[in-house]
């Protein structure tokens, strides 16, 4: 795998559960279910799925006395099914409630995630907040202060806002929002280890939903804290719009180093499977060489010369097969996860493109030959022909895979 070309900014390890989030650790992904917490079986389904397709750490929403005593059953379904993914408990509002009245919840919480615009107002805040983190340190559980633009402490709101509008040079309205924020987390991590959390236990996060705004904050709380960051651009939308906002931002981030776990907060289609924000976090750390998770298939997007959709079956295809195909392959052929395939439609970039990869195919294009070279480390090794070329092609695959892979 390339290593990246970026130094990473200083951060202190945070054990959370078998995970380690910063301390120059590889950026972990992180991911949150969508169904009710309560119901115990449709929330078990769920993480397994999320935990299947990638995510490291999965956030489960607990709002309710229900959602906190389900929290335990859920934790020991999955350990049943021989799923270890660490929960993280997503509060707000009663948190504090919560986890002091159920302590099996809090027991089984890997780590707790907190709003500090969200736990109380005027007097009572302080002892909320001191409430949930002197639970996480009885039971020595990591912490994620999480600000939120769409739910601020409005106190330091008003306060800010007053000092700027005071100052002799007031600053533009954005820029006292983005110091709002990076204060925000900031000061409450601070009271956090006053209150006897250590810095190893401290996970910030400043989610916004611009990405300009979230790029400017996370610049600036790097600077000013060693604390590990988690990154995502809340509410980013739907398909590619917030697929293209979530990868702008964070690319720019994590490129400068910046970022120690991330979550693609996608809307997901109606029906459609919660995975794909997993899927596009892999593919965002894959495409900057920070991690690898999938043999990257590489295709062109085709032209005036490949009327057939064959190509593009196939390497919709290929691609599909070595992802579903991964959790046993990246078991029995480490390494297999570096490896390149190539799905080209046509005889222009075709036979160029199957050399650069570790194994590809260069399909006939309109008028061709049907025939179908394949490339493997540079070196064509066969010829396909034949209406089957998709199925002896995905064998040539697995071949290559035990033939370059195999342990020893």
């Amino acid at each position: 795998m390339s290593k990246s070309p970026v130094e990473r900014h200083c951060t202190q390890g945070v054990p959370v559960g078998p995970v380690v989030i910063g301390d120059n650790r590889p950026v972990v992904i992180q991911s949150m279910t969508n169904t009710d917490t309560s119901d115990i079986t449709a929330t078990v389904k769920q993480v397994v799925e999320l935990a299947e397709a990638g995510s490291e750490l999965v956030r489960l929403t607990v709002n309710t006395e229900e959602a906190a005593q389900a929290i335990p059953q859920i934790r020991e379904a999955l350990d049943q099914r021989g799923c270890s993914v660490p929960l993280i408990g997503d509060f707000h509002f009663n948190g504090h409630k919560l986890l002091t009245q159920y302590p099996e919840c809090a027991q089984a919480l890997a780590k707790y995630r907190i709003n500090p615009g969200n736990v109380g107002r005027g007097a009572h805040r302080d002892s909320q907040f001191a409430s949930m983190i002197e639970m996480a340190v009885h039971y020595d559980k990591p912490v994620r202060i999480g600000v939120n633009w769409g739910s601020m402490d409005q106190e330091l709101v008003v306060r800010m806002m007053d000092e700027n509008a005071n100052a002799s040079r007031p600053k533009e309205t954005d820029e006292v929002i983005r110091e709002i924020m990076v204060v925000s987390a900031l000061e409450n991590a601070k009271q956090a280890e006053v209150l006897g959390l250590r810095q190893d236990q401290i996970v910030l996060s400043c989610k916004m939903s611009g990405v300009q705004d979230l790029i400017a904050v996370y610049q600036e709380l790097a600077q000013r804290c060693s604390y590990a960051l988690h990154l995502g651009l809340t509410e980013a939308g739907m398909g590619a719009r917030g697929i293209v906002a979530s990868t702008s931002a964070l690319a720019v981030l994590l490129q400068q180093g910046i970022g120690d776990t991330i979550r693609i907060s996608l809307t997901p289609e109606p029906g459609a499977p919660r995975t794909e924000e997993v899927i596009v976090a892999q593919e965002i750390l894959q495409a900057l060489e920070l991690r690898n998770f999938t043999p990257a298939v590489i295709a062109c997007p085709g032209c005036g010369r490949t009327s057939s959709t064959v190509f593009q079956q196939l390497a919709k295809d290929i691609q599909a097969y070595l992802r579903q195909q991964m959790p046993v392959l990246r078991k029995l052929f480490p390494g297999v996860d570096n490896m390149t395939v190539a799905v080209m439609g046509c005889v222009v970039n075709g036979p160029g493109e199957s050399k650069h990869a570790n194994i590809g195919i260069s399909l006939p294009g309109s008028g061709e030959t049907p025939v179908a070279p394949v490339y493997e480390d540079g070196e064509k090794t066969v010829t396909l022909k034949g209406n089957d070329i998709a199925e002896k092609f995905q064998k040539v695959v697995d071949c290559y895979v035990r033939s370059h892979y195999s342990p020893g």
